[in-house]
This record gives C-alpha cells, structure tokens and sequence, in this order.
C-alpha cells in the first residue's frame, strides 16, 4: 500500500446551532456533519482529529483539523483524492450546512497532529450594551457598562499564574490544570468591549469563567487583588459564573 498523505483542514463555524465541535450521542456536532462531508466527497470513512474541543454555542473563526485518507490498494490513482486540497474546498462547501465554511486544505507531514502540535490558541469574548438584532447569539447583551481598566488590572494579575483550577469545570480528566498564559486584556470595540486571550493550553469553560470573574472585578464587587485570592483557593466555586457561550470565539490556532 501507498504511502498515507495527512491533511489539515482550515474551517470556521458558527456554534448556534450546535452542540459544540466534538460527536456526542444524540446530539447534531459540528465534527458529524465535517464526517459525514468528508466521507461523502472522499467515498471513504473519514474521522476527523480536531485542534480542541468548543462547547455548545461557542463559535469559531478558526479551527484546525487532520485528515489521513487511506490511498486506494494496488498503486490505483484515486483523483478525487489526488485534487484534494484543490477541489475540496468547493466540494465540501457544497455539502455542509451555511454555517460551517472550509477555508483551506493543505498537506503536511504525518507527524502533525491538528491538537498536539499546536503552540498557542486564542480565544476573544464579545459584550454589546444595545439591543442589536444582528448580534444575537453572537454577542453577550449587558445593561452596565463595567469598568475596563479595574477588568485590565485584574487581567493582569491573572497572567502572573499557571494553575487555574479554579477556572476549570469540575470533574475533568486532566493530567493537569496548569496554562502559560501569553495575553489578556478588554478593548474597546465599535459595538462594546471584547476580551482577549491567548495562552498554550486552555481547560474546559476556562475562559469563560475568567470573564465571569473579571466581570465581578468590573461591576465592583471585588477588587482586582482579590483575584489572588480566588486563584490561589484552587476552588471553582469562589470564581465567578461562567458566563454565556454566545460571545466566545475561538480566533486563532499557532503550530
């Protein structure tokens, strides 16, 4: 048999109507349908490895995955595998939903892997204060405005750390809670604030208990350094509420 060709598949997506990225039973994912597009146009079974897990609602302006198609036995040339990364933009475009757009396919070495060799994901998280129809379920409406530079100072010191336990959804198997955060901080947008982060690894609902404990830094309720406090309880209940998955994004991959 031929030598295997992995593939990374650039793709973005909007969560909405989602149960996150990753399959799950008796739930429509956005790597099911990827599946069932790419077995369709590859007339083989196809699994995908994606970069990392998005929860239900979450979205994603980039996100990466391989592929190894398995070559047809006997030195038999198999074009539509052969034009791939050519044809398969369009093609698969054509089979999935609006929602879900394949921006590039591209070769790569085999040992490439979309979810361990990454180095740096990023991740931002959008807050509007006027009702807006075309932010629906893309943004996280508020009636007060927070304070940006107390949420900054706050943001700041959580950069100081490397275990966050406290910002970990209870009850995962992980080998452990520690992230090397690069970046974060609040800016202003024409339409609100956006929060941004970029660390090497993130753990589940992380960053969206990160904003909600900013958030409690911003509305007043506790001071920045009390952020220590939280971090250094390893606790998730004494961080703040996880805040709705209709604002984050996952925005940037590095390998």
């Amino acid at each position: 048999m031929a030598n295997t060709q992995r593939y990374f598949i650039e793709l973005s997506y909007d969560g909405t109507n989602y149960h996150g990225w990753q399959i799950q039973p008796n739930a429509v994912t956005v790597q099911e349908l990827l599946n069932i597009a790419l077995t369709t146009f590859l007339r083989q079974p196809i699994e995908t490895v994606g970069c990392g897990r998005t929860d239900t609602g979450v979205h994603a302006t980039q996100y990466f995955v391989h592929v190894t198609p398995q070559p047809p036995e006997g030195g038999v040339k198999d074009e539509r595998l052969e034009k791939f990364p050519l044809q398969g933009v369009r093609g698969l475009n054509a089979l999935l939903p609006f929602d879900i757009a394949i921006r590039r396919i591209f070769p790569v070495t085999g040992d490439l892997h979309a979810r361990f060799s990454a180095t740096q994901r990023s991740y931002e998280y959008h807050i509007h204060f006027q009702k807006d129809p075309f932010l629906y379920n893309k943004s996280w409406l508020l009636r007060d405005v927070p304070d940006l530079d107390l949420m900054n100072r706050a943001a700041a010191i959580i950069m100081e750390y490397s275990d966050f336990s406290c910002f970990s959804k209870s009850n995962t198997q992980v080998f452990t809670n520690n992230c090397k955060i690069v970046n974060a901080r609040w800016e202003q947008t024409p339409n609100g604030i956006v929060f941004k982060i970029s660390a090497d690894r993130f753990l589940r609902n992380m960053v969206r208990a990160i904003v909600g404990t900013l958030m409690m830094v911003g509305r007043g309720d506790i001071s920045p350094e009390e952020v220590r406090n939280i971090i250094e309880s390893k606790n998730r209940s004494n961080a703040g509420t996880s805040v709705p998955a209709c604002g984050l994004y996952l925005t940037e991959i590095k390998y």
